[in-house]
């Protein structure tokens, strides 16, 4: 019996999540998670190896048994060698050699892959992207970043840095410029859980400035607590405000749709995290705009999607990429199995 492990690595929380190869199958048995530590990569790396083992100690498996890991890590990052580049999501994580690491201390073959390249393979075998010759997934959580499936292959770049769509500083004229992966008003400014909540504050401070009411923002104190996630529990109970700065951030989504649509004419373009669980407050407004700004025959050649894996997807995106061990003939298994739930 084969078992493998995935290591989801993210700004704000690592997550360990440990399955059985059955088959054609992945299961899942177990997971373990924490926030990240703020004080860098070696307390991150002991944290990740701790988790590692509960959730093998939990599900009754030998960490010997252990034959494959997959890393799904923020970029920047350098996966032939197995280093993670200082992410700026990652503060501290400064040139870590983290293939060469794990592998040193379990003995475990290790595959180190940026999260948008690892999310578009997880979607790309198990699915919104599945059966698709070419797919664009976009992460937009944390970051803002671009995974490649061209011509039925991922597709990473001379230097392993394609799709790093985040960097590229959105146009039009709005007025806000909300900072992203170290660049004001780029397209990771507007299109993460830290972008939008910067638009939240800069959009409520602008109101109450007027002496206007903000439901999701009582007072000029309660500017630093704002989030994506209480800016769209309050755009979801109606708040015009909250709707304004989803629209915002949906508006520039549909730029960046029309740009990959224009330049990569894919199938599918699927979209993770934020956009998965908001859907309803950004698709509009990003329609409109990738309506307007696209080649209607690429545009009609392309579907928009949220990721079908939905709060799974990290943990597959890591598993995806875990090699796996020689017994199995080569065969790639083509479902993922969570609490029962195939995908």
């Amino acid at each position: 019996m084969a078992f493998i492990a995935g290591w989801d690595i993210g700004g704000t929380k690592l997550a360990v999540t440990l399955a059985r190869v059955d088959g054609d199958t992945i299961r899942v048995i177990g997971k373990e998670k924490a926030p990240t530590p703020r004080t860098g990569s070696a307390d991150g790396l002991a944290l990740l190896l701790r988790l590692l083992e509960t959730a093998a100690e939990k599900a009754g498996v030998n960490r010997g048994d252990i034959q494959g890991i997959g890393i799904s890590c923020g970029g920047p990052l350098d996966s032939e060698k197995g280093l993670i580049l200082s992410p700026p999501n990652l503060p501290g994580w400064n040139a870590v050699p983290i293939k060469a690491y794990l592998e040193e201390r379990t003995g475990i073959p290790v595959a180190l892959q940026n999260d948008a390249d690892a999310c578009a393979l997880a979607e790309w075998k198990y699915g919104a992207g599945r059966g698709c010759r070419n797919m664009v997934f976009l992460t937009f959580g944390t970051g803002f970043g671009a995974g490649l499936i061209l011509n039925g292959a991922l597709y990473s770049g001379s230097s392993g840095m394609a799709g790093e769509i985040g960097h590229i500083r959105a146009p039009g004229d709005s007025p806000y410029r909300p900072v992203g992966y170290g660049k004001s008003g780029s397209l990771e400014g507007f299109c993460s859980g830290g972008g939008i909540a910067e638009l939240g504050r800069a959009m409520a401070l602008e109101a109450m400035q007027r002496g206007e009411a903000v439901s999701f923002c009582p007072s000029f104190t309660d500017l630093d607590t704002l989030s994506a996630k209480s800016i769209a529990e309050a755009a979801e109970a109606g708040d015009p405000l909250a709707k304004e700065v989803y629209a915002c951030s949906g508006r520039q989504l549909g730029g960046a749709l029309a740009m990959l649509v224009d330049l990569l004419n894919p199938e599918t373009i699927v979209i993770g995290s934020i956009y998965a669980r908001s859907t309803a407050l950004l698709r509009d407004a990003a329609m409109e705009v990738l309506e307007r700004e696209s080649l209607p025959l690429s545009r009609k050649a392309c579907q928009i999607l949220p990721a079908a894996l939905g709060e799974h997807l990290g943990d597959a995106a890591a598993l995806s990429l875990a090699p796996l061990p020689v017994s199995l003939g080569g065969a790639a298994p083509n479902r993922i199995c969570f609490e029962g739930i195939e995908y």
